[in-house]
């Protein structure tokens, strides 16, 4: 089973988004350091910021395992709040990524040796869109 990665680098702002398998992030939770080889990104190390399952619930980092929970959230991942003092009941996902999890976001900790962009191949219609 493949998992879309979502690659976020804060030094240039950039994000690459990139499939690979479910397998190799399989335990880790959200705020965990990975090797960033998973995804063709040799000597790098990858921080698992969040993420989301099959149905679109997003992972939260506060909620145990990998199943699915009903929080009350006055705001964060899941809530936006419009007033002051607004709470409300959530469904969302655990911070373990597991099986039903099809998104994952991250962003890299420690660069490698190559560029980015060379690695993940940025391609030239994105540049062209900018």
């Amino acid at each position: 089973m493949s998992v879309r990665v979502v690659v976020s680098n804060p030094e240039t702002g950039d994000s690459y988004q990139v499939e690979a398998d479910v397998n190799a992030f399989t335990g880790n939770e959200i705020g965990d350091e990975v090797d960033g080889s998973a995804v063709g990104l040799d000597g790098y190390t990858l921080e698992i910021t969040g993420g989301s399952d099959d149905t679109g619930r997003p992972m939260r980092g506060d909620v145990e395992g990998q199943g699915i929970a009903e929080v009350m959230v006055s705001g964060g991942t899941g809530f936006n709040p419009t007033r002051d003092g607004e709470r409300r009941r959530v469904t969302v996902r655990g911070g373990e990524v597991g099986e039903a999890t099809v998104q994952l976001n991250t962003r890299v900790v420690e660069e490698g040796d190559e560029d980015i962009d060379s690695l993940l191949g940025a391609n030239e219609e994105d540049e062209d869109e900018e």
